[in-house]
């Protein structure tokens, strides 16, 4: 941790992180909520995502635009999101803003009304939202990846929620959701910029004073089962995702397998992009990914390719699967430690990446960890490492998920007996 961040828990049980930054002129300050989709009953799935859409809608002392206005008439922004495992509402402002930006992050979060009226309107949003995300193939096939990695579990449902709960959701399960969960103890407050950190402390206890008092509600456990889901629909392009069991944040493998994503699928020299779209010309877009989370995680392959040519694809895709297992050269993870280490180094030149970063740290390692090490962790990894990680990871049972032209894409059983091979 460096002289610059400093830590505060009040007599509450909320954090305040914060990490001065004195050659800018804005700051960037966000509540980060330890509680997603993974946290909802199956009956109110959306409910984190419908809630997050509504503190925007109104407090006992600021109407929706009061709220809109006040941020953007100091040329402010102010925004929100919903993921499997966290909520959070920021904002970034110039630096003498900052009271505004606690005091209206504090108002939506203590006061929100949830009026019938915004509720109604900001319903028939979501539905739109939805409705937009099942008509986006590239888009809604990670949601049926998710589903198939991890199915009837909450660790595998949409983060919007499907269209027949949204319709049916009542306005009492989002206070309710918000009253279990949006508690000091499940909460970071975090901030990077040009700011005083004491002085804000003093801001996050006066206006994060009502918040909820409730006991830590923990999530079902991700259970990673691996499975398979086919669509056909009348689309120039076929959208495949395959992807296994991966590494959770911290485990020994986390840093090896971030190495072996960058390296076979995370850039236009990876061997994926290399042997696929520049070799071959199979597919205009090709990635591989990590989505680590708590207690588990996924890796995977994106590829959108046309239906003559998906035949093709999966069988080169999976050779080279089995050849990272075998072997890495020292210049390719050399291009990969360099890819992961400038992109952690140019997200810290920005206030909000900083700001996201302290408050993850601390929800997930109870900690906030310095570049330095992050850097050393990532120099330490040998190409042994990642060949044993690709081995580990690869040998898990895959998941398939698979939207539009699907007649040559193989089935998830050809798959496994490919990999067995």
């Amino acid at each position: 941790m460096t002289e610059q961040v400093k830590i505060t828990t009040l007599p509450s049980g909320l954090t305040v992180l914060t990490e001065r930054m004195e050659r800018v002129e804005t700051v960037s300050f966000g509540a980060y909520i330890g509680a997603g989709t993974r946290h909802e009953m199956a009956a109110e799935n959306g409910v984190a995502h419908f809630l997050e859409h509504m503190a925007f809608k109104g407090t006992t002392s600021r109407s929706a635009i009061d709220i809109a206005e006040a941020i953007e008439n100091v040329g402010g922004h102010i925004n929100a999101y919903t993921s499997r495992e966290q909520t959070a509402y920021y904002v970034k402002l110039l630096k003498e803003d900052l009271g505004l930006g606690v005091d209206i992050i504090g108002d939506i979060l203590c006061h929100s009304t949830f009026e019938v009226e915004e509720l109604e309107r900001e319903r028939g949003v979501i539905l739109q939202e939805i409705g937009q995300a099942n008509d986006t193939p590239d888009d809604i096939v990670f949601d049926h990846f998710q589903s198939a990695a991890y199915p009837s579990q909450p660790m595998g449902r949409p983060v919007l929620g499907t269209e027949a709960i949204i319709k049916g959701m009542k306005r009492d399960a989002l206070p309710g959701f918000m009253a279990a969960h949006y508690t000091p103890e499940n909460m970071v407050i975090a901030a990077c910029g040009n700011l005083e950190h004491e002085r804000l402390v003093d801001m996050v206890a006066r206006h994060f004073a009502d918040l909820p008092k409730a006991e830590r509600h923990e999530p079902m456990a991700a259970d990673y089962t691996g499975g398979e889901y086919r669509e056909s629909r009348e689309l120039d392009q076929a959208h495949i995702v395959l992807g296994f069991d991966a590494p959770a944040y911290g485990e020994p493998d986390y840093y090896p397998s971030m190495l072996l994503s960058t390296l076979l699928g995370g850039g236009m020299s990876s061997r994926l992009f290399q042997e696929i779209r520049e070799k071959r010309g199979l597919v205009y877009s090709i990635y591989s990914f990590t989505a680590p989370a708590e207690d588990g995680g996924l890796f995977g392959i994106y590829a959108g390719t046309g239906e003559s040519e998906a035949a093709e694809l999966m069988p080169v895709t999976l050779e080279e699967l089995a050849k990272v297992q075998l072997a890495v050269s020292e210049a390719e993870l050399n291009r990969a430690r360099a890819q992961l280490k400038a992109g952690l180094l140019m997200s810290l030149e920005s206030t909000g990446s900083r700001c996201e970063q302290l408050a993850r740290q601390w929800q997930i390692f109870g900690r906030v960890i310095p570049a330095a090490e992050t850097v050393a962790k990532i120099e330490a990894v040998t190409q042994a490492d990642v060949c044993a990680a690709a081995a580990k990871i690869f040998k898990s049972r895959p998941t398939l998920a698979t939207i539009g032209p699907i007649g040559q894409v193989p089935k998830l059983s050809s798959i496994i007996d490919s990999l067995a091979a």
